[in-house]
């Protein structure tokens, strides 16, 4: 390619990218409140919309149309990746919280093993020797403050870390994986996962559709997220195995 070419092409690139920045700057506010609604009052929705931005210009960057998903589904997932390094840089999050959530997965995990069907709350309260209550408690906290971390680092424990549910559907296997895992999910927890991130409800919002208190819809969200997290680590140990 020649010189004037090459620099015609990127040119045009260049303005490609700010015209998609410029579409779409209102997408970046609309996950930052929504995301908002889930942390505490001490989060200024202004970081998280300067982070978005960041995550909308790399987007515009690096998208290549033609390879199924639509820029908007490409530029959300890295908006809200860019905000969730943002709030981990943060460390808002008590590490108790990290860990109780792990734990909550790792019982999780075991019980569906070993019975071969999903995991209820009150048996994975039994196994962690908790009263109902408590457990509960866990997975509010979970949902509130954990972020939904789904990646534990493809088996290495990388500290307290925590991603967005469908950051990683860039990559096609988790994508899979993650839509599986969704569908298999008992149905509360499905319909409140798809009311929250394909419908962008707030949690308010799903619990007078599901005609339930706002907290119980925190609770069915994070168990929701934790059994995800459950079985997501058994696609990747089975993926390991493969690699």
């Amino acid at each position: 390619m020649s010189p004037v070419r090459a620099y015609s092409t990127a040119g045009a690139r260049t303005s490609e990218a700010d015209a998609l920045v410029l579409r779409h700057a209102e997408l970046v506010k609309r996950i930052a409140y929504h995301l908002a609604g889930r942390l505490p009052p001490s989060v200024d929705v202004d970081d998280l919309i300067q982070a978005g931005m960041l995550g909308l210009l790399e987007a515009a960057k690096h998208f290549t149309a033609g390879r199924g998903a639509s820029f908007e589904t490409y530029a959300g997932i890295r908006i809200r990746g860019s905000m969730i390094d943002a709030l981990r840089k943060l460390d808002w999050a008590p590490r108790s919280v990290h860990r109780k959530a792990r734990d909550v997965a790792q019982a999780i995990r075991e019980l569906e093993r070993e019975t071969g069907r999903e995991a209820r709350d009150v048996e994975v309260a039994a196994r962690m020797g908790l009263p109902l209550e408590d457990y509960h408690r866990i997975v509010q906290d979970s949902a509130s403050c954990q972020l939904a971390s789904l990646d534990d680092g493809h088996g290495v424990d990388r500290g307290d870390e925590t991603l967005d549910p469908f950051r990683e559907t860039v990559e096609d296997g988790f994508r899979v994986a993650l839509a599986r895992a969704i569908e298999e999910l008992p149905e509360r927890e499905r319909l409140v996962m798809s009311l929250y991130y394909q419908d962008e409800l707030n949690l308010k919002e799903i619990g007078l559709v599901l005609k339930v208190t706002e907290s119980r819809v925190c609770q069915l969200h994070g168990q929701a997220l934790t059994r995800l997290k459950a079985r997501l680590a058994d696609w990747r140990d089975r993926a390991g195995t493969r690699a």
